[in-house]
């Protein structure tokens, strides 16, 4: 069963508006069927939040048909600096880096590299012979061989039986291994990481189930392998260049830290606050907000790792509502982007629907 997924969603944080002018020119909203009162919405909605202290501030941002309809940036990029929000103010876009990676990935699949039925053991050898953890209602957890080998296809659309360090059963054996995922200063590399990650059990036997995870991450590992580049490198030659993306980086440069934001937390019992400058620890998850200019720099998290700006990833954006061009810049044909949006979970999941590397 395929549904197509109609809609890229995309939250914007940021944008600098005459930069949109040579690759998404702007339009007034009701010359490409958009209602210029409902737009008016979004703003309000926004200022509520930033009034009843839930968000330090925001940049959102609508576009039709490849022309922006719709800008507006509120509040404050750093509160206690007094900072409003900049135009071309950078964020950590966390799990929208997954999208950027299964690109990728698909840029390879096309030219002719692997097949997504292809066991990631073929090109990651650390993944042969997986092992699945039993935890059984009374007695020790144990571990019994897989049903099936991880394939690049579980990977793309989260059914490899990976999981993310939240996870009760898993998520222990993760930080015990030292198993990254991207929101924390790292000494390591991807492929450390990676053959970490390999040498914990599964969570179910691949293709079983739907499970978010750093599966992506792993991917990441892939597009190193087959393409002889580091992840950085290849994302900067084959993506971000090609599509004018300068300011998308895994480690932004010392000139652009002064335009990251400031990471905030709201919890409704303590209200919003700054980031601690240690790390925060919610069971075996452990994460912090000075991965972008902290630590060795060595890990290219395919899953969590990159910051950006919303001309940036509107680019990106705007390529895939384009079926893989920008321009006279084609990324990916126009079947790959199909197939991408296309529902790939089937009787997996007949309910939630999810397709390569895009929800």
């Amino acid at each position: 069963m395929h549904r197509k997924i109609n809609t890229l969603a995309l939250i914007c944080v940021s944008i600098a508006a005459a930069a949109f002018a040579q690759d998404l020119p702007m339009a007034k909203p009701e010359s490409v069927g958009v209602s210029s009162e409902r737009l008016e919405r979004i703003g309000t909605a926004v200022q509520r939040s930033i009034d009843e202290k839930r968000i330090a501030g925001a940049i959102t941002l609508v576009a039709r048909r490849g022309r922006v309809v719709w800008f507006k940036p509120q509040g404050m990029m750093d509160r206690e600096a007094s900072k409003p929000m900049r135009p071309d103010t950078m964020f950590r876009i966390c799990s929208m880096t997954k999208p950027i990676t299964s690109v990728a990935v698909m840029m390879l699949y096309e030219e002719g590299h692997f097949l997504l039925e292809d066991p990631i053991s073929k090109y990651l050898p650390e993944f042969k012979n997986p092992k699945v953890l039993i935890q059984p209602s009374s007695g020790a957890a144990y571990t019994i061989p897989a049903a099936r080998e991880i394939t690049i296809r579980d990977l793309l659309r989260h059914t490899s039986g990976l999981t993310y360090h939240w996870n009760d059963r898993l998520g222990p054996m993760y930080a015990a291994a030292n198993v990254a995922h991207g929101l924390l200063p790292y000494d390591g590399t991807i492929e450390d990481n990676v053959k970490r990650l390999a040498a914990v059990p599964l969570l179910f036997n691949p293709g079983d189930r739907w499970e978010y995870s750093l599966g992506v991450d792993v991917l990441g590992r892939l597009v190193e392998v087959v393409s002889g580049k580091p992840l950085d490198e290849f994302f900067r030659t084959r993506i971000f260049e090609p599509l004018g993306m300068k300011d998308t980086y895994f480690y932004p440069p010392e000139n652009k830290l002064e335009r990251l934001a400031t990471a905030y937390t709201f919890y409704a019992e303590k209200g919003l606050n700054r980031f601690p400058d240690t790390p925060i620890t919610e069971g075996s998850f452990v994460y912090s907000a000075d991965y972008p200019y902290r630590g060795p720099k060595k890990l290219f998290a395919g899953g969590a790792g990159l910051t950006s700006t919303a001309v940036d990833y509107a680019r990106f954006c705007q390529m895939m509502l384009d079926g893989g061009k920008a321009g006279s810049t084609r990324l990916l044909s126009r079947k790959s982007i199909e197939l991408m949006t296309q529902d790939q979970l089937g009787k997996i999941s007949p309910d939630q629907g999810f397709g390569l590397g895009f929800g």
